[in-house]
């Protein structure tokens, strides 16, 4: 069967080159006589394996060398819970702000071991832009201001990086991660589960300054605190080999294709073309503000929501797959990552035009 042009929005498409390169590496990498899955976290295999990926992800984005990079388990969900436990005290205050589903879920687990409160949010016109910074309601005595750069659910996409003065700024990255350059510096934390930019499910990457590591308070579990796993180059217990052996794939991928500089440049033309086609059309629509619309995650709705069944299902024979929303939001979501290629939104917007003229 020929490959189709996967939208999900994660477990996501992954390059091409490199499920290839994994292909050939599967049963015997690079000569051990076994595969990649069945070598020893401790063996000097994987060790390099692994000090290569972190390499190699330092270039990519430009991590200062003040910051720690780890490679955990559990989902970037893990963290809406490791976050206020490393950087906050109980009594201490943190400030959030909520443009979707993802933050809004993050506010609301840290709530539950600090006082974390709500210093803008946007779900009074349902999730579709960012409320003005001049209106922020900010503590000056935050430990941390938490932000998610990009929703994925809604397509609700910061463009520009809050200033919170000394505050450290926290964001979930995971579904914006690597499609760009960012400046790692402006940052004193970032989180990203893998299934998006980065590889397979199973991982999750954190990048940490160092003077927020070792600070979390007492009774952290172990398994949380970023001290031990830093210590431990992120093998504090088994981490997820074959997930983070193909995240490395997937950064040296990224470095051969150009790097962050020219991922952006390519990420925000198949936006631009995307989008392009549904402000063009009275047939689909996009509910987000113009200025706030994601280049990863683009939902849409058409115009007759009882033809959404067929639009999925003509796309399907087309070899266009997983474009149903979110089941909170409904419509359709196109999901771009790094990955996919110009030409599969090509495809998409070929095929929308083509049932907007059948049906529209």
């Amino acid at each position: 069967m020929a490959r189709v042009y996967n939208f999900s929005a994660g477990p996501a498409v992954l390059p091409l080159e490199v499920l290839e390169r994994a292909r050939e590496e599967l049963t015997d990498w690079h000569g051990c006589g076994m595969s990649v899955m069945e070598l020893s976290h401790r063996s000097k295999e994987f060790i390099g394996i692994a000090e290569r990926a972190e390499t190699t992800l330092r270039e990519l984005l430009g991590v200062p060398d003040h910051y720690r990079v780890l490679f955990l388990q559990g989902g970037a969900t893990s963290q809406f819970g490791a976050v206020p436990f490393n950087l906050a005290g109980e009594d201490d205050v943190a400030d959030y702000i909520v443009t979707g589903s993802w933050s809004k879920k993050a506010v609301a687990e840290a709530k539950r071991f600090c006082k974390a409160r709500v210093a803008a949010d946007s779900q009074e016109t349902g999730f579709t832009d960012i409320p003005d910074p001049a209106g922020w309601d900010l503590d000056s005595k935050a430990v941390y201001f938490h932000f998610t750069p990009n929703e994925t659910i809604g397509g609700v996409e910061f463009h520009f990086l809050p200033e919170t003065g000394d505050t450290p700024l926290v964001a979930d990255m995971s579904s914006t991660i690597l499609s760009r350059p960012i400046d790692v510096s402006r940052f004193g934390l970032i989180y990203a589960g893998a299934q998006k930019n980065i590889g397979p499910a199973g991982l999750t990457l954190v990048i940490v300054r160092e003077d927020l590591v070792g600070i979390q308070r007492e009774g952290t579990p172990r398994m949380l605190e970023y001290a031990p796993m830093a210590e431990a180059g992120s093998m504090l217990n088994t981490p997820p080999t074959f997930s983070w052996y193909m995240a490395g794939l997937v950064f040296e991928w990224l470095r051969e294709n150009g790097g962050l500089a020219a991922m952006g440049e390519r990420n925000r033309a198949k936006s631009q073309l995307l989008y392009g086609a549904i402000d063009g059309s009275a047939f689909y629509s996009n509910p987000v503000r113009p200025d706030c619309r994601s280049w990863m995650n683009v939902p849409f709705v058409l115009a007759d929501p009882e033809l959404d069944g067929r639009f999925l299902e003509e796309a399907g024979r087309e070899g266009l797959t997983n474009l149903k929303g979110h089941r909170s939001v409904g419509g359709m979501r196109a999901s771009i990552y790094n990955a996919m290629p110009m030409d599969g939104v090509q495809a998409l917007v070929d095929f929308m035009a083509g049932f907007e003229a059948r049906y529209g």
